[in-house]
């Protein structure tokens, strides 16, 4: 039994999905994966079921009806791995702009202290590979925009390369997230820290997908523009003091 659930969200990742299993599994720390694929018309999901004999025991996969949202299907999977209490639990892409040999130096920093433990393309200047200038800038900016609103001091903080200790999303209410997109990480990390929870940020160097389709869009970055200020305005009406866990 593994203490480290790695979540990966799904839409039309036949091209990676395959790879990025086997990639986790092949690692020395035992990992679990979780795939919560939504509707993938691909095949994304029947790749997954085909492998899941080869990796019985460490291998899931939750479908869901159709594209519902990065922040909706996380939840799902936090809910998910609470449910069979696991200690770590990850947020990663399924095409490899996570590097899955990053995993265990962001489980090491959880085990050492860290509550949830951010892999950052900006903590020690700027680690894009493959990305054009205008989606760098685009990305670096909005972190700073996000810590100019927010306050808070994270230098990627739409980041997704994530592992929460337990107490953390145990602890957040995660049916009053209320982000779905881009906003959903932004978010996440905002919550963690109004809580108390020591974030930290662990070195990474990202390299944008060279096969599938991203899932960004203007209409993500919109909301997290426009979510930033209102997730600020609902923080101070909101009570962050931690209730005890049974």
């Amino acid at each position: 039994m593994s203490d480290s659930l790695i979540i990966i969200p799904t839409y039309n990742e036949k091209e990676n999905i395959e790879k990025i299993i086997r990639k986790v599994f092949s690692l020395i720390q035992p990992f679990h994966v979780l795939i919560i694929d939504d509707g993938s018309p691909d095949g994304t999901a029947a790749i997954v079921k085909l492998l899941q004999p080869e990796f019985e025991g460490r291998l899931f996969i939750e479908e869901r009806a159709g594209k519902q949202g990065l922040g909706t299907a996380y939840i799902y999977g936090f809910k998910w791995a609470l449910q069979r209490s696991y200690q770590y639990i990850f947020e990663m892409d399924a095409d490899f702009s996570h590097n899955p040999d990053d995993l265990a130096r962001l489980r090491e920093a959880c085990v050492q202290g860290a509550d949830l433990a951010i892999g950052s393309r900006y903590v020690k200047g700027v680690n894009v590979v493959n990305w054009p200038m205008g989606r760098v800038l685009m990305s670096y900016f909005a972190s700073m925009y996000v810590r100019f609103v927010t306050g808070i001091g994270i230098q990627d903080a739409t980041a997704g390369f994530k592992c929460y200790r337990k107490i953390v999303l145990e602890t957040i209410p995660l049916e009053k997230i209320r982000f779905v997109g881009y906003a959903f990480q932004i978010e996440m990390k905002f919550t963690a820290i109004k809580f108390g929870f020591n974030v930290v940020e662990v070195p990474i160097i990202f390299t944008d997908r060279t096969e599938g389709t991203s899932k960004m869009s203007t209409r993500i970055f919109r909301e997290a523009f426009l979510g930033v200020i209102q997730m600020k305005v609902s923080s101070w009406f909101r009570d962050y003091r931690r209730k005890s866990v049974h």
